[in-house]
């Protein structure tokens, strides 16, 4: 690397401090990239270097730690033993995890996990190669650090998580997500990626789904009931593109009815004003 400039070597520093790289990976990334550091973090990311197999018998003795007695599935009780291990590993950054903890979601997300609070054999096993873990966890904490610099610097990985969180979240053999569970998962998103109105938006929600219980409302507020795809999706780009004082949103925009909805109810109860 001494046939570099200084700019180069710190970039190639930068890169492998940020990513968890080696060197070499890091020089191929940034030279891929024409040495422009975000574009050679996403190549990173988007195509990952060859990590380790974890050891085969390593994988079946850590599944069947976890597995369930009476069902080949990894079910809440083994998921919420695996939080408890976790801590082994992370205690020093995180209090305590938990099924709905981002660093689960996170995980899950590696696991490509079809539900929450359950893993297949071949999800659990599959994640855990994804991710290069261990039977100590130790490479759980190191996950973290990365997900930390991605969520700081790269949108595109918040959003495939976040676009995965709705999939993960809901029932099972439902298009649509409960409520509850919708206001949960964007508190959780939320704060790991700061959206101002996102108390403002569920208080809406709620607000919204207690009316049409008491029989009033028209038709389109039975969308209150249970969140879509489409909704959920494009919250995040209202929530990207629109400024917290709303001063760029078009009236005339192809936004859902809900979002449409929410802006006229921030105007009223005087969050922001209209222009």
């Amino acid at each position: 690397m001494n046939n570099f400039g200084r700019g180069h070597r710190d970039k190639v520093q930068q890169f492998m401090r940020i990513a968890g790289a080696n060197e070499k990976a890091a020089l191929t990334a940034l030279k891929a990239s024409d040495w422009n550091l975000e574009g050679a973090f996403e190549n990173f990311y988007n195509q990952p270097p060859a990590r380790p197999l974890v050891d085969p018998r390593h994988l079946e003795e850590f599944y069947l730690k976890y597995k369930d007695a009476y069902s080949d599935m990894i079910m809440v009780d083994g998921v919420s033993a695996f939080c408890d291990d976790l801590q082994v590993g992370i205690s020093a950054l995180l209090p305590e995890v938990d099924p709905g903890d981002v660093v689960m979601l996170v995980i899950s997300w590696h696991m490509k996990a079809a539900t929450m609070s359950e893993f297949s054999k071949q999800e659990f096993s599959n994640g855990l190669q994804s991710i290069g873990s261990v039977p100590t966890l130790r490479i759980l904490d190191e996950q973290e650090f990365r997900y930390e610099a991605e969520r700081h610097h790269f949108a595109d990985k918040f959003r495939e998580i976040y676009n995965f969180a709705f999939s993960w979240a809901k029932e099972k053999g439902q298009k649509s997500l409960a409520l509850d569970t919708a206001l949960g998962m964007w508190q959780l998103l939320f704060a790991e990626r700061v959206w101002p109105l996102v108390d403002p938006w569920c208080q809406f929600l709620q607000e919204a789904a207690t009316f049409l219980s008491m029989g009033f409302g028209d038709g389109q507020a039975k969308h209150n009931k249970a969140i879509s795809k489409d909704t959920w999706v494009q919250l995040l780009d209202f929530s990207r593109t629109i400024v917290p004082s709303l001063s760029n949103y078009d009236a005339e925009g192809a936004w859902p009815y809900l979002i449409d909805e929410f802006v006229e109810y921030l105007r009223d109860i005087g969050v922001v004003h209209p222009c």
